[in-house]
């Protein structure tokens, strides 16, 4: 699309007159090049205590160097960031978030928008949509549509993770009513535990993975992850064939490289989850307790060890009868006794009510965890696992890898539970398999290494997926009301911490098992985790084609993020939305209240949007004059 030099000016004009500034483009020159230098003096800064890694393979080194050096680490070349925009998607996205910064406008979007459908119809309402909202953050109605995106995203080295992003429109109290009405009669039987552990961690607990009717809509204070609420078991299956649909679309497009991102809650009745989740906290606490060990992955007893941790205890038995009580919690007979025997979850043979078991220290006997599971729950938990198995099974014959999303605390240990045992089944070889970890909790480093030593130990790809967090204000509100800790970081700076620990420990692990054997998918928008994240990638000589570690943003935000990472050379992904336009609209406002709440960051986009639109312009002047 060409523009005429007065059309070009009176755009320029309408849409922001202190952008018509003559001084504009020295100032963005004088920028890169001082925040390159305090870039580049940063990176030596930080790497240089650090320990010297070797590249023993002079082809990876080659590759790095050559990636490294064309990357513009401000991430501010306009050219190279927004070559695969036409004029006029340039001009739409600095619209959309020129208007996402407007908190009127963000604050009021679901009434808005509303009105516009009621005002407009629905054919106008769903072309106005396309050409503004819908266009900038949403690939497609159709897989259909969808694969000409993937393709011209390749064509700029960027790949494609997608997810169909359709969502029950529902009211907050519908919501709250869908949670209460689901909730499980199960109950968890403590009596068993309260010799070793403190009743007040039982009960506390209890209360954390209980449903509690005030946080019954799991959207509250949730900007950026999709909820779903259980609708019956037939829409659980509808939502296993949505899944398989986008492994398709993927599958055709992405030449063994591609994504597709799961949603546990989809595939079953979350309220399940709930309870699995309190099953296996209250067993960390009890399985604590008897080890003896704060740590979980550390927390390992042979036989001698085990009699002794009864006798320390103050369990009264003879040799005899410790033997009996050792061999009765070894639930996988390898002749040590940890956390991660209980592994049977996966298993369509054995209930979830037999799947938890603690030793009853005063009679001696094994006694279940969960009871009054009703035969309906477990068939419904079965009907989950079999979903969740099928989609990755599924994936993995198109050549697909799956990232299962992290979801709320109180659901998240049933989720991590299920998969890291389907990584166990289908990692075995490579990495099919990731799981998600939050940076902003305060637990996410210490659970995320215990499930690396279990990989070790068993020989399994470790695949993860590190993001920071999408339920902050919930999570907070929830355990300060109910109380319990409050599981988050305390300031975006530990956050941050976390998030590089993670990423480095993740690097270590890298180096003492070796790059066939551990990936990660680092999905941020923050420039300085992006820029943490390459320069590591440099000093431990992981090359993008080495499959180990990529990057990911949203589509239709932080463009100069991804494609400057892309047209470099590096491993980079774009998280592809896709839906019918009026079916993704709870999508769409999310995103217009996470790019409101971010006004640094999408004061940045909007500065590079116009400075490349303005560079453009400026190239039509000079060849009409010529």
């Amino acid at each position: 699309m060409l523009f005429h030099p007065a059309i070009a000016a009176t755009i320029l004009a309408l849409l922001d007159s202190t952008f018509m500034r003559a001084a504009l483009t020295t100032i963005y020159a004088t920028r890169r090049v001082v925040l390159r230098g305090l870039l580049l003096r940063r990176e030596c800064s930080a790497f240089s205590d650090r320990k010297h890694y070797e590249c023993t393979s002079p082809k990876h080194k080659e590759e790095l160097d050559k990636c490294y050096s064309r990357l513009d680490l401000s991430f501010e070349n306009t050219k190279e960031a927004f070559k695969s925009k036409t004029n006029s998607e340039l001009i739409r996205s600095l619209l959309v978030l020129k208007l996402c910064g407007i908190k009127l406008l963000v604050d009021q979007n679901q009434i808005i928008l509303a009105t516009m459908r009621r005002v407009l119809g629905k054919n106008l309402f769903k072309k106005t949509l396309k050409n503004t909202f819908y266009g900038h953050f949403v690939a497609g109605e159709t897989e259909e549509e969808v694969r000409p995106v993937v393709s011209k995203l390749r064509q700029f080295g960027v790949k494609s993770i997608l997810d169909y992003s359709v969502e029950a429109d529902i009211t907050s109290q519908e919501a709250t009513n869908k949670t209460v009405k689901g909730a499980s009669e199960a109950t968890i039987k403590s009596t068993a535990m309260t010799p070793i552990v403190d009743p007040k961690t039982i009960d506390t607990t209890r209360e954390r993975y209980t449903v509690h009717e005030q946080f019954g809509d799991r959207r509250q204070g949730v900007a950026s992850a999709r909820t779903y609420f259980y609708d019956g078991e037939e829409e659980c299956d509808k939502n296993r064939d949505i899944f398989k649909d986008s492994i398709n679309a993927v599958s055709t497009t992405s030449n063994g490289e591609g994504f597709v991102a799961v949603k546990i809650t989809a595939l079953g009745r979350p309220q399940l989850l709930l309870k699995l989740s309190e099953a296996i906290v209250q067993t960390q606490n009890f399985f604590k307790a008897l080890t003896g060990e704060g740590s979980l992955q550390e927390g390992r007893l042979n036989e001698k060890q085990f009699t002794k941790r009864l006798q320390d205890l103050g369990v009264k038995t003879d040799s005899l009868s410790a033997q009996k009580f050792f061999h009765e919690v070894d639930f996988d007979s390898d002749g040590i006794v940890d956390l991660h025997g209980w592994n049977h979850i996966l298993d369509d043979h054995v209930k979830l009510g037999q799947l938890f078991q603690v030793l009853n220290i005063k009679s001696g006997l094994l006694e279940p965890l969960i009871q009054n599971l009703s035969n309906e729950e477990e068939q419904e938990f079965r009907n989950m696992v079999r979903r969740t198995l099928d989609v990755a099974e599924y994936a993995i014959s198109k050549g697909v890898r799956i990232m299962v999303d992290a979801e709320q605390t109180y659901l998240q240990p049933a989720i991590s539970k299920i998969t890291i045992e389907m990584m166990k089944k289908y990692n075995k070889t490579q990495g099919n398999v990731f799981n998600t970890y939050q940076a902003y909790l305060k637990s996410t480093l210490q659970n995320m290494e215990a499930d690396m030593q279990v990989a070790r130990r068993e020989g399994w790809h470790f695949g993860a997926k590190l993001v920071r967090g999408a339920y902050m204000e919930q999570e907070r509100a929830r355990a300060k009301i109910i109380g319990y800790e409050d599981p988050i970081n305390p300031d975006f700076q530990a956050t941050t911490k976390m998030y590089e620990n993670c990423l480095t420990r993740i690097a270590d692990e890298v180096n003492r098992r070796g790059k066939g054997n551990v990936s990660v998918m680092i999905a941020s928008h923050n420039e300085e985790t992006v820029r943490f994240a390459v320069n590591l990638m440099k000093e431990r000589c992981i090359a993008p084609s080495e499959r180990v570690m990529c990057l990911a943003q949203l589509y239709g935000m932080c463009d100069q993020v991804s494609f400057s990472l892309g047209q470099a050379g590096f491993s980079v992904y774009k998280y592809l939305p896709y839906g019918p336009v009026e079916e993704v609209l709870p999508y769409l406002s999310r995103r217009a209240l996470e790019n409101g709440s971010v006004l640094k960051k999408a004061n940045k986009e909007r500065e590079l949007l116009w400075k490349e639109l303005k560079r453009r312009i400026s190239n039509l002047h000079s060849n009409s004059d010529a």
